[in-house]
């Protein structure tokens, strides 16, 4: 079997392709596997680095405000089709599976003009234009969240499988992942991250919260800021006259998120898919504060999946109060067993058999075809 994946822009698109060609390769060792991006997304930093093999192609945002930029928006698709169709016909392609991003267009376009076998996966409560269009062109769409569905026109093509994480956040468990990081095992952890690009507002909790727990024996702060704001964040903390300590830990990019999700006890973020995904997969305590600039308001279903459950604390953007934030990790931190309570309802939350689901499936069409 011949498997092209392909999904772009952010880790939210990229992560779960990668966990999908691992589960490919795991479950059928001859598989080949093709990663196509876009030159635009990080994919092309991150792609390498996984061993597999990646081709790029010409791919935009659906931009709809002005007819120049639909009119460039339309020729950049269309020599991404062109260019994707080239790249199916040498690599001779069989099936082709999309994650999301906008380079997902002309790849699953140029696999249907092929006769590949198409697939989707749709990580977000509120699925993008993107996705909505392709539905029709594709086997199946595998829904990261059921509620999904009801954004589609085809549910005949729906399969419920949940997000996939990839399987190294499986390998260990929070005391390994505190072994290898040198954290202490009875220090309370807290993480903050606002995904790969960074959130400002993430940040500005995380900056307060170093304030208070700086220097403070037995609690320690891993703040993943975002590249873009890492030395505004170090800027403001200079600012603020703080002289970091050692169990206050800033980093613009998180390389090792597996360790860093299961080594702490409370996780602050966005409601990215992924990031759900995998923090309840670790079943982590979280406080979920929804980016309110993304379509549909998907992040929102995202956390309240969860939050409704008892994994998290749901926090509108419009209704944030940072020092409300701190004295709710601090009431997390002084109440261990609230805190259990979170973790293990943020666990029953995990979707363990994604991977499963969604590789079976393409492996039977595979073999039936």
């Amino acid at each position: 079997m011949r498997v092209i994946v392909t999904g772009g822009g952010t880790g939210g698109h990229i992560y779960p392709a990668l966990a999908i060609a691992d589960k490919l390769k795991e479950t059928d060792p001859e598989a080949q596997i093709l990663y196509v991006g876009c030159s635009e997304g990080i994919e092309k930093e991150v792609v390498p680095k996984s061993g597999y093999d990646m081709e790029l192609v010409d791919a935009r945002w659906f931009d709809r405000v002005t007819p120049a930029e639909i009119v460039k928006t339309g020729v950049s698709v269309s020599k991404g089709v062109v260019e994707a169709m080239k790249i199916i016909k040498r690599f001779k392609a069989d099936v082709i599976i999309g994650t999301g991003g906008y380079v997902c267009f002309p790849v699953i376009i140029a696999g249907r003009l092929k006769k590949c076998l198409c697939y989707l996966h749709e990580q977000n409560a509120f699925p993008g234009l993107a996705n909505r269009t392709l539905e029709r062109y594709v086997e199946n769409v595998f829904l990261g969240f059921p509620d999904a569905g009801s954004y589609f026109k085809y549910p005949e093509k729906h399969i419920n499988a949940g997000n996939p994480v990839r399987k190294n956040f499986f390998k260990i468990d929070k005391k390994q992942a505190r072994e290898t990081l040198g954290i202490p095992q009875d220090d309370f952890v807290v993480f903050t991250f606002g995904g790969s690009l960074g959130s400002e507002k993430i940040n500005e909790i995380a900056v307060e919260l170093a304030k208070v727990f700086n220097g403070h024996g037995g609690v320690r702060l891993t703040m993943g800021t975002g590249k873009w704001y890492y030395r505004k964040v170090m800027d403001r903390i200079a600012e603020e006259g703080v002289e970091l300590c050692e169990n206050i830990s800033v980093k613009g990019y998180i390389d090792n998120m597996d360790l860093q999700l299961l080594a702490c006890d409370v996780v602050i973020s966005r409601a990215g898919a992924l990031s759900v995904a995998e923090t309840t997969v670790c079943g982590k305590a979280a406080i979920l504060i929804p980016s309110p600039n993304v379509t549909g308001n998907h992040q929102y279903y995202n956390a309240k999946a969860v939050a409704d459950r008892g994994g998290a604390l749901l926090i509108e953007e419009k209704d944030l109060r940072i020092p409300e934030v701190v004295e709710e990790v601090l009431r997390l931190r002084n109440n261990p067993q609230l805190c259990r309570a979170m973790s293990a309802a943020s666990r029953a939350c995990a979707p363990d058999k994604a991977l499963d689901i969604i590789c079976q499936k393409i492996t039977r069409d595979y073999k039936n075809r």
